[in-house]
Formats: structure tokens, C-alpha cells, sequence
């Protein structure tokens, strides 16, 4: 995606609820075909692991400013990597479900966060692609 996202849009989507912030990132990633990481400077991807609930997943999100946003509050720097959806799709859908890592859609700095299996990201993916 190359469209720029304002001051505003940023705000206003880091704003969203949990499940609202869910379905904006599959309705934008389905118009863009893209899917966002952060990767710091060895190119080594950010994992989250969840204390609490004892499990690792990989954010993602929909426009590399809202991604940008999150870093911000990173300890190390990362930056923003763009996936494609076919690269999303068949080489780190398998990847992530054979490391046991689950996907953490479009989270902020609440820390709050939609979490599923990359199987299940892939086919809501899958379904509202088909929808257009």
C-alpha cells in the first residue's frame, strides 16, 4: 500500500475498538493485498509473548503508518516490512503454523488485541477477497 494515511486517519484507527480494528485491517488488506510486520534492523521479525496467557503471535497490521505508530513504543528500533498477500498466504501462513505462533491482528499500545490461529487469519482473508 502506498497511499499515506493523515494524522487523523492514524488516531482514528488506532482508536477503534478490538474487534472494530479487526475488521478494518481484513477490508483494507482484501482493497491493498498487503499485510504489514515490524522487523528490526537484522531483519529479525517482532514477536509478542503473552506473560499471562503463556503463548508468542506475530503482529500485523494494515498500512505501514499504523505499524510505525506501534514501534513508537518499542524498546529497540524496528521499522515497518511489507508482505504481500501471496507471500502472507504461502510461505508465513505454514511458517508461523508450524512454529505454534498465532497472529495478533492490528494491536496498539493498550495492548489489547484480536488473537487467532494463521489459518483462521488466512480464510476471513480468503472470504471477504472473495466478496469483491
Amino acid at each position: 500500500m502506498t497511499d499515506e494515511l493523515s494524522r487523523s486517519e492514524i488516531n482514528a484507527a488506532m482508536q477503534l475498538t478490538c474487534e472494530a480494528r479487526f475488521d478494518y485491517f481484513v477490508e483494507q488488506v482484501a482493497n491493498h493485498g498487503d499485510i504489514w510486520i515490524l522487523a528490526n534492523d537484522q531483519d529479525q521479525f517482532l514477536k509478542i509473548y503473552s506473560e499471562e496467557d503463556e503463548f508468542e503471535y506475530l503482529p500485523v497490521w494494515p498500512h505501514s503508518a499504523l505499524a510505525l505508530e506501534y514501534a513508537k513504543t518499542a524498546e529497540e528500533v524496528l521499522k515497518p516490512k511489507s508482505l504481500t498477500l501471496v507471500q502472507f498466504f504461502n510461505r508465513w501462513i505454514p511458517g508461523l503454523t508450524e512454529d505454534g505462533l498465532d497472529v495478533g491482528v492490528f494491536p496498539t499500545k493498550d495492548k489489547i488485541v484480536w488473537i487467532m490461529h494463521p489459518a483462521e487469519l488466512k480464510a476471513d482473508l480468503q472470504k471477504e477477497i472473495a466478496r469483491r
